[in-house]
């Protein structure tokens, strides 16, 4: 069985951001059956059609990349009830061109997270409905909302809760079940 290549996308930009400590302990909790590898979306123009026929060369390596994946796991923090900008945009810089869709027909997973209880539930569904219109197959169970995030990780970005990572750990093993179903 050869390894799946998953691109991992952060939404959020901060030097400390939870998502990309949780990202990297998914990262870690991995299968060997999976090859995971973030995909940086900090350097993206705002998506703009004008651009396209001469599209920023940020453009071109992204929709590379994204293309090249065979299967995404996401990372979303919970802004003002809805996923961040930045991984909006890349939704839309990757799925564009009308008509070049590179996200399409593929699996992905679904990771939010927030300071408060519900653990960014509204950020990660709006983004599974963007997922719906790109033809992504989300995985539905078991679903990733973290809450309380910003108490998880100690000074060296360690996670401190065995059970927070006993869950991502079956969480990333589900989603390899996923992946390998396309």
């Amino acid at each position: 069985m050869s390894k799946k290549k998953i691109a991992v996308l952060v939404g959020s930009l901060r030097k400390e951001s939870v998502n990309r400590k949780l990202a990297n302990e998914v990262i870690g909790l991995a299968p060997e059956s999976l090859e995971l590898e973030i995909v940086e979306i900090g350097q993206l123009a705002h998506y703009n059609e004008d651009l396209e026929e001469n599209p920023p060369v940020e453009w071109v390596e992204f929709r590379k990349k994204i293309g090249e994946a065979d299967g995404y796991l996401f990372f979303t923090p919970e802004y003002n009830r809805t996923t961040s900008g930045v991984l909006k945009n890349a939704l839309d810089v990757g799925s564009r061109p009308y008509g070049q869709n590179n996200w399409g027909g593929k699996p992905a997973g679904v990771a939010s997270s927030s300071v408060g209880a519900l653990g960014g539930v509204l950020a990660n569904h709006t983004l599974r409905q963007s997922m719906v219109f790109l033809n992504v197959y989300t995985m539905q169970q078991p679903e990733a909302y973290i809450g309380d995030s910003w108490h998880l990780f100690d000074e060296q970005n360690n996670l401190k809760k065995e059970e927070t990572r006993k869950f991502l750990k079956s969480w990333v093993d589900a989603f390899a079940e996923w992946v390998y179903k396309f």
